[in-house]
């Protein structure tokens, strides 16, 4: 999927006549809350994970 400058542009358009202007900074800060939280929890995933195959002999 490839987006260019024009696609882009008529997304934003769509997405600031659904939510209008005063609500995009909202928007924005809980998508970026979201995203913060998403990779605090991959992280977490991955340190918590048994480690596979280290110090183990056949």
């Amino acid at each position: 999927m490839n987006l260019g400058g024009p696609e882009i542009l008529l997304i934003a358009v769509v997405v600031l006549l659904l939510f209008g202007g005063t609500q995009l900074p909202k928007l924005a800060r809980s998508l970026g809350e979201a995203q913060k939280e998403f990779k605090k929890g991959l992280r977490e995933g991955t340190s918590d994970a048994p480690d596979e195959g280290k110090g183990q002999t056949a």
